[in-house]
This record gives structure tokens, sequence and C-alpha cells, in this order.
């Protein structure tokens, strides 16, 4: 059974519903169960979950040292391309876009990664747009194959692959995958996904557990946050990375938590996600599925991100550029989005610092 198929137990449940029909009680006899069941999380997501934030971040603290110790993984986005065929409402990348694209040869990547690699950061996330024939497999591989001369740690976020071709991209050195499925809810999916192969909601859908089959070391998933109704979107990004993570055990499987931001287009967020929906979702992830990684990037503002270090968080991008040769000032190339926060790496380590805690830079290495 795939996940699809899993999750369709829940098309009966009116979620709207069911959250109005939360108590005090209910949400309390939530935060103090040792295993929560998916009834259990929805319940700390609800609006009656609101005045008891103060506790949940208690409970999720604690199982944050308990499972991943006073530690921050730090890692940066690395765009080889923004080349794209899709036609995604919410993109600067979509293929309608009017900008100069850029792509870089292996001349360039080797600048831009030994510009990241001067920061101390040894874990990096490769990005492209969607297109094979400006973007294959082919090229992919031998990026990384460059790329492991710098960093230990290399995951992708790419156009979904089959199995053989995440495995061709394992066997070269890439440890990590991320593909988020944007939006759960299909008819909102098909709305927004235009035209292009990302148009094929289950394709992107069953992508995170091809990678788990292929192999990848970590596997992380997300919901853009925006796109779609927040409870219900929320409570399908929890059940995903559940299902994953029971079904592959040896994966670490992890969520971030992008909101929408600014970006070179006039669509606009069906729903505003607040601050406090952020961090409860966060809260109610980290009851839910103690184990699994949590990511905030630099959407968000040092602010918000200072605050909420201590509540769950397990890893944080640092030093970023959403644009292509961003690292190694490539001025001519269009960001994907804004980010929020634009502190170096060195100003994130001591952030992390002044908050006790330890920022890891490096905490994988792969012997081929």
């Amino acid at each position: 059974m795939d996940f699809y198929r899993m999750s369709q137990q829940y098309d009966e449940l009116n979620i709207e519903r069911y959250l109005n029909s939360i108590d005090d009680q209910d949400v309390i006899n939530a935060i103090n169960k040792q295993h929560l069941n998916e009834l259990d999380y929805l319940a700390l997501l609800s609006p009656s979950a609101d005045k008891y934030l103060e506790q949940m971040a208690k409970r999720a603290r604690e199982l944050t040292i308990q499972h991943f110790g006073r530690t921050i993984g730090l890692y940066t986005p690395l765009y080889l391309a923004d080349y794209c065929v899709n036609q995604c409402a919410y993109c600067s990348f979509n293929s309608q876009q009017q900008f100069k694209r850029n792509k870089l040869t292996l001349q360039d990547l080797e600048k831009e990664a030994g510009a990241i690699s001067k920061t101390g950061l040894k874990h990096i996330l490769v990005l492209t747009g969607e297109s094979r024939s400006k973007t294959p497999v082919s090229y992919i591989k031998e990026c990384i194959v460059l790329l492991k001369k710098y960093f230990s740690s290399i995951s992708i976020e790419i156009y979904p692959l089959d199995v053989e071709e995440y495995k061709e991209l394992v066997d070269v050195g890439v440890d990590g995958l991320t593909i988020y499925q944007e939006v759960y809810n299909e008819e909102i999916y098909r709305q927004v996904h235009l035209k292009g192969p990302k148009k094929d909601y289950h394709y992107r859908l069953n992508a995170a557990e091809r990678g788990c089959v292929a192999g990848m070391r970590s596997v992380n998933i997300g919901t853009l946050l925006g796109l779609g109704d927040f409870y219900s979107e929320a409570f399908y990004t929890g059940l995903h990375a559940n299902y994953l993570q029971t079904k592959y055990i040896d994966v670490e499987v992890g969520v971030s938590l992008p909101r929408l931001r600014p970006f070179k287009g006039a669509f606009q967020p069906r729903t505003t996600v607040s601050d406090q929906q952020l961090v409860q979702m966060m809260l109610a992830l980290r009851l839910y599925l103690p184990r699994v990684g949590i990511n905030i990037s630099t959407r968000e503002t040092a602010k918000l991100r200072d605050a909420i270090l201590p509540l769950g968080v397990t890893k944080m991008s640092a030093g970023v550029s959403t644009k292509v040769g961003g690292h190694s000032g490539n001025e001519e190339a269009s960001n994907q989005f804004d980010i929020s926060d634009e502190r170096s790496v060195e100003e994130m380590m001591e952030m992390i610092y002044q908050n006790n805690y330890q920022p890891v830079l490096k905490d994988w290495h792969l012997f081929r």
C-alpha cells in the first residue's frame, strides 16, 4: 500500500468538523501521551490547542533534546540551473516568466563549491528547475562527482525521478532527497500546476518513497504553506512523514515547514499561515513524531528562527542564495524567491552558540 492509498482512509474525515469537536481535555491528553496517534496529532493542530502552546513547547523541547541533543545542523542550497518546463503559479522559475535563464558549467560549479566550502559548510542541497533537456540526470551526476571534492553530504531537490535514476545518483554520492508535495489537496494541486510534468500529482507524491527504495540515507518532505487549508495540509504532511518513517526505518525522515514568499509573479496565497500556526505545527509534529527532523529555512525571519530554535528545530539553512551562481557572485541570475534571513554561516553559528546549542557542519562522510 502506498501513501495515497493509506491516506484515503481519512477521506471521510471532515477535518473542520473534527477540529471543532476537540476540547481542552483532548489536547491535554495528547500532550501527556507517550505515543500519539493521528487523531492526537490533529488535536494538537486544533484551535483548542492555542492556549496550550507553552505546555507543547516544553514537551517538544524535551523530546528534541532526548533524540537530537542540543544540536542544529547547518547547510546551504546550491542552484545548478533555473531552466524549467513547468508552469507553477507560485514559482519564479515558471516557464512563462521572462528572464535570462542560467545553468552552471562545471567550471562555474567549481567556483560556487569553492565559495561555499570557505564558509566551513560540509552539507549542501543541490537544486534545479525541472528540465530533463537542460539538466538531465547525466549532468546532475557530473556535478555530484565534482561536488564530492568539497562536501561530505550532498542532498538533492530536483524534479521527481524513477527509482533507478535515484539509484544512479546515490551511487555517485547523493545521500539525501528533498521533495515537497507543495499541496496535498488534489484539486488545489491541479489548479496551481498549470502545465508541465509536475501536473502528475501521484508521480510527485510517490517520489519520496522511491527515494527511500533507492537507498537515500535521508528523505525530507513538506507542504508549501499558503497553498491549501492550513489544518488539512499540516495533517497530511504529518501522516506522510509517519508513513515513511514507519515503512523505511533505516531512513532519516525530515519535514520542512516552508511558507510562501514573494517571487517573480503575482500569485497570492490562498491562506495566510501566521507565525503562531507555524510554531503550533512544528510543536505538534515533534510530539507526534519525536524522531523526525524539522527544518526551518531562511524563508523565515531571523527573529522567528532565533525564537523557535530550542523548540523542535534540528536543521537550518545559512548563508543562503536562491539564484544560480549566487554564492560566487552571479548578479545577473534571478532569485527563485526572496529570503528573510540573510545571515552568513558565521553569524548563524554565533547565534546558535549564544543559545547554548552546538552548530553541526558535518555529521556524515561517504567513504567511496
